[in-house]
């Protein structure tokens, strides 16, 4: 499913092929939680941000509108209209951050809607995906917040293993079945900061593989999770550079929940490929607004009469038809319109982020990019 295409030091520019359209790493994600971006149909994502494949949480649509609807409707694909790939995470930091208790067969937990309980288990949570249809499902994992002590770190790596290697054989017996072709499955690598811990992890879950009936089955792709929960970025970019070297070369790497248009650049510097994160539709819709010459926020005065785009050197939607002065104005009437047009706007900056860096790692000029990108950032034109 996935295929390397050029290096540049590190970084990497691959194509992963899937059920719905192939992508071009590194990418971004954008988040649409309950299978929709908020404040965006499947014409903004498709035409407006060209995006080719978003992230949905099977926590929350597991819950609402349930799996089985989804499934009565063709899956995510049909129910939204969106015909790109989705990726699916577990729910399972969603299903303990929520006041859930971690056992050894799974998560328990309570709804945040209605109060009602409920238990993921590694089958559980992939049966979910696959009456969501994802074209790429995350494995149930047990994350840890930092700083935590070595016995809890050491702890989620053990049971993150098992959950995975059952989650693996519950997958290869659905292939056998002739069922799942399309559903792509990655691990998800823990240890918090420590190099000792990522490697018994990588290394625990690289090894894992099921094989029954003459057939193999091992995980489509790694994602390094448990960052950006308390570290600081240099933390989380050490723990990058000793963690990559224990995967695969020839499966796609995804950082999950990661970031600022500076980490994101780190990260594919140092060899990831897929990222996501709600920061620039959180940040749209608070009125933070990031550019080619870093960030503004509309809500300032100083952009009443502002009667150009929000970032000149923006190909999007919005900033090709509105003025600073018009998005200021919609922020500051409370109309929904902003958060659209807001949204559109940082998500094509995002995905041009990682598109241009994608072309620079092709014609070998990744750093230059990355030195450009920061210059402007720290030039500024700002009028924040």
């Amino acid at each position: 499913m996935f295929e390397l295409l050029q290096k540049d030091g590190n970084a990497r520019a691959g194509k992963i092929k899937l059920a719905h359209g192939d992508v071009q790493t590194p990418v971004f994600m954008p988040v649409g939680t309950q299978g929709v971006i908020k404040g965006l149909d499947c014409f903004d994502v498709t035409n407006h941000l060209g995006a080719e494949i978003i992230l949905g949480n099977t926590y929350h649509l597991y819950l609402r509108p349930t799996a089985q609807r989804v499934r009565y409707f063709g899956g995510l694909h049909g129910m939204s209209g969106y015909r790109g790939n989705f990726l699916t995470d577990s729910g399972g930091f969603q299903a303990f951050s929520l006041g859930g208790k971690r056992k050894e067969e799974g998560i328990e937990f309570k709804s945040h809607i209605d109060g009602s309980k409920h238990f993921f288990t590694p089958s559980k949570v992939l049966d979910i995906q696959y009456d969501l249809n994802s074209d790429i499902m995350m494995v149930l994992d047990d994350l840890v917040g930092l700083p935590a002590s070595k016995e809890r770190i050491e702890e989620s790596i053990h049971r993150t293993t098992k959950w995975a290697q059952e989650s693996l054989e519950h997958h290869l017996k659905q292939l056998l079945q002739n069922k799942a072709q399309s559903n792509h499955l990655f691990a998800i690598v823990q240890g918090g900061t420590d190099e000792h811990f990522r490697k018994m992890s990588a290394t625990a879950l690289v090894e894992l593989s099921a094989k029954k009936e003459g057939v193999e089955k091992r995980f489509d792709g790694f994602a390094i999770g448990g960052l950006a929960v308390g570290e600081s970025a240099e933390e989380m970019y050490e723990t990058l550079d000793f963690t990559l070297p224990f995967l695969p070369s020839d499966r796609p790497r995804y950082l999950m929940g990661v970031g600022t248009p500076e980490n994101i650049l780190e990260a594919i510097s140092r060899g990831v490929d897929m990222f996501d994160c709600v920061m620039p539709t959180r940040n749209a819709r608070n009125g933070s607004i990031f550019t080619s010459r870093g960030k503004i926020s509309i809500k300032s005065s100083i952009h009443a009469l502002e009667d150009f785009a929000l970032d000149e050197e923006c190909d999007c939607y919005t900033c090709q038809n509105f003025s600073r002065g018009y998005l200021h104005h919609l922020f500051r009437s409370h109309e929904i319109t902003y958060h659209r047009l807001a949204t559109i706007h940082n998500l094509r900056f995002y995905l041009n982020l990682t598109r241009g860096a994608r072309l620079a790692i092709v014609e070998g000029r990744f750093q230059q990019y990355k030195q450009e990108f920061y210059e402007k950032q720290r030039r500024g034109s700002g009028r924040a």
